[in-house]
């Protein structure tokens, strides 16, 4: 038997446990007669509040000194939920919204080059048409993608995915049945407002249900179906091209509408965000959601996480807008950084290699159609390859940081190596093999890293109260350049074949630079737990700038006076 230090050994311990049963009861007579207050926190949890002891629990302090406080939460038990959920499978489901992306993405590049298309639509053969037509879903979607943010706020995240998902499908089937521009032109922008509203609330969505461990796992799944998207899209336009009749360019579009109905039809059977519950004071609800993942110790370290912002944030908004987003200091830099990271995610050239993925194997030196086609949907193979990996794995190893810094350099040499190629001359023969080389490990490089990391960082690292208008703001930038990327490409490559891969590729090191500095590493993280992260990395990029601008002078004269200072206080 081991005492402690002072314990009487002769003492029987049943006597010690019967002293604190009667000490705890009479405890227990007294709380009834000391004044209570009942009162509910900002997010919805009941609790009561007595006078005149000691204060404890959740960090809770006392009004004063003389007269403290017990604050007591009345969280809800944990409760066995009637049927456990598979986190994975809930994921995947919703990333539908990312294949249906994946899929308009992949294929329109290779519908517009179909002669059954172009049969019905010669206008297109113009570069300035073809780069409106591509981007006319681009503009919606930036649109749409500000209004996601407030609608995952009031309404839920699932709830603004199933509204994208039956949108999206309006559009798709507007676009299978066109038979003229106009008509197909109206589908395409209805298809854009559904990708806006989806594509920004899935990964807030994604990262809300996940546990720090797996999170990026998880969150990665969205970018996962996008690349399996692609090369569907690649690969049913390849199916489809020795169809005589339009049905060959109708079928892309047919499909498309098909999987937006069983998005929108199943995500009423998903459970909400527990975060979004947790705001909106369904605390018991949101208890039962993190349980029914069978997450029981994430679970409890999230609880205690959640009800410690709950009351940080007491007396405060639960959610801001745009404008306040800006304004926050808290989330002025964030907002900022992820917009500009979602922004140069497009601006790497990769929807320019997607979207025209026939357009530049062509001009690479392929001039089958088949072969063109071909060698479009092995990019998209190599997309799905390399995320899978990437996501089951590196995402989780490397760090959100790495990735970024690492995976920005290593395309910038593909994208800077081509434009050298093409500017030198060295496209014919041999050489074309050497640039669709570097396509490939362009693609590679990009999956593995940005595709991945870029989404996951700019959410995680939003403080909860703003994640959702951050993220539409950071989705609104990403559409906004790819709408750029869209209509410029054809005219671009009409004009220069070098031009769009030197801009590509100086985009890319100016993004590195960016990450280097700004980005600080979230890889293990809770949410709750970034906000640290982020304080301390503010600290360094303003001491790393500081040091650039003065070249180092300003630290220099800075340690000489702390020498000084030590030295007069010696002297002293």
């Amino acid at each position: 038997m081991i005492y402690r230090q002072g314990d009487d050994p002769h003492v029987n311990e049943l006597d010690i446990g019967k002293e604190e049963i009667e000490d705890s009861a009479r405890i227990t007579e007294a709380l009834p007669s000391l004044p209570a207050t009942r009162a509910t926190s900002a997010t919805g949890v009941e609790f009561y509040t007595l006078e005149g002891t000691h204060a404890r629990n959740h960090g809770t302090t006392g009004a004063s000194n003389n007269s403290p406080t017990i604050t007591n939460y009345n969280i809800p038990p944990p409760q066995t939920p009637t049927k456990k959920r598979n986190i994975y499978f809930v994921s995947a489901f919703c990333s539908l919204g990312g294949l249906l992306f994946g899929a308009d993405t992949g294929s329109i590049g290779s519908i517009t080059s179909m002669p059954q298309f172009i049969e019905i639509y010669p206008t297109l053969k113009n570069e300035a048409v073809l780069g409106a037509l591509v981007a006319t879903i681009l503009m919606s979607a930036s649109l749409s993608s500000f209004a996601s943010g407030w609608l995952s706020d009031k309404y839920s995240r699932k709830r603004t995915i199933m509204l994208g998902a039956y949108i999206f499908g309006i559009g798709a089937a507007l676009e299978a049945g066109s038979t003229n521009l106009p008509m197909l032109i109206i589908g395409r922008l209805i298809v854009g407002v559904g990708e806006g509203f989806f594509l920004s609330a899935i990964g807030v969505y994604l990262v809300e249900i996940s546990p720090p461990d797996v999170r990026g796992r998880i969150s990665c799944m969205l970018q996962l179906f996008v690349t399996i998207g692609i090369a569907l899209g690649y690969f049913i336009c390849y199916g489809t091209l020795s169809i005589k009749s339009t049905l060959s360019w109708r079928t892309p579009f047919i499909f498309q509408a098909a999987v937006s109905v069983i998005l929108g039809t199943g995500m009423p059977l998903l459970p909400y965000s527990p975060r979004w519950l947790f705001q909106n004071g369904r605390v018991e609800e949101a208890w039962r959601v993190l349980e029914s993942f069978d997450r029981h110790s994430s679970s409890e370290k999230e609880k205690e996480e959640l009800i410690a912002k709950s009351q940080e944030r007491q007396g405060q908004n639960e959610t801001v807008g745009v404008i306040e987003a800006f304004r926050d200091p808290d989330s002025r830099g964030r907002t900022l950084l992820a917009v500009f990271m979602m922004g140069m995610q497009q601006l790497s050239g990769i929807d320019g290699v997607l979207f025209y993925g026939p357009i530049l194997f062509s001009q690479a030196g392929l001039t089958s159609r088949q072969a063109s086609f071909l060698a479009s949907g092995v990019s998209g193979i190599l997309n799905i390859v390399c995320t899978i990996p990437a996501q089951l794995y590196l995402l989780d190893k490397w760090g959100r940081r790495s990735s970024a810094i690492v995976g920005g350099l290593v395309m910038a040499v593909c994208m800077l190596a081509i434009g050298s190629m093409y500017a030198a001359g060295a496209d014919a023969g041999q050489g074309r093999y050497a640039i669709i080389v570097f396509i490939y490990l362009f693609v590679i490089a990009f999956s593995t890293t940005w595709a991945v990391s870029f989404k996951l960082f700019i959410t995680e690292i939003q403080p909860m109260r703003v994640r959702a208008t951050a993220s539409s703001l950071a989705h609104s930038s990403n559409w906004l350049c790819n709408l750029a990327v869209a209509l410029t490409t054809p005219l671009f490559l009409s004009r220069s074949s070098s031009g769009p891969y030197f801009m590509f590729g100086a985009c890319l090191l100016l993004t590195s630079v960016v990450c280097m500095i700004w980005m600080p590493e979230t890889l293990g993280k809770s949410l709750q737990e970034v906000d640290e992260v982020w304080e301390t990395r503010m600290k360094r990029s303003k001491e790393i700038i500081h040091s650039l601008v003065t070249f180092g002078v300003g630290k220099e004269r800075h340690s000489n006076v702390d020498e000084l200072e030590l030295q007069e206080r010696g002297r002293v």
